[in-house]
């Protein structure tokens, strides 16, 4: 138990307290916690270490389920999700304004499956930027 709640604070530190895949932060959706993403799912034979956790938003990390892909929307190919492990953000999702983009079929296809632009979050991040909140510092 001792271990399990080490590596939720170490996950959680090293993600600043932002969903490493949306960015939104734990005090933006306060209502609902936020999860210890395994980004291979233990039925995939992923592993409880750290190297394969991520902190995640409760949405996020329930879109992802076990999927280890998805179709990308333009090309309608199938490609591996977003690895917030070893992939940077910045190469993958693009911000305009309220809108994440994805910026390659990775993030394309973690975009759309992680249904980030639904309109509820886009309306948080609008009133987030009216806020000065929006977009997100780097993690």
């Amino acid at each position: 138990m001792q271990a399990e709640v080490h590596t939720r604070r170490l996950v959680r530190e090293r993600a600043v307290r932002r969903c490493e895949y949306c960015r939104f932060h734990e005090e933006d959706l306060p209502l609902w916690p936020f999860h210890l993403d395994h980004v291979v799912a233990a039925q995939h034979a992923g592993t409880d270490d750290p190297a394969n956790l991520a902190w995640a938003c409760q949405r996020c990390n329930l879109c992802k389920g076990t999927n280890l892909s998805a179709i990308d929307p333009d090309s309608a190919q199938v490609v591996r999700l977003f690895d917030p492990r070893s992939d940077r953000w910045e190469e993958h999702f693009g911000m305009e304004k309220d809108r994440i983009a994805g910026l390659t079929p990775v993030g394309r296809a973690t975009t759309w499956l992680l249904q980030m632009n639904s309109a509820a979050r886009m309306e948080l991040r609008t009133e987030l930027l009216a806020l000065g909140r929006w977009p997100a510092e780097k993690v």
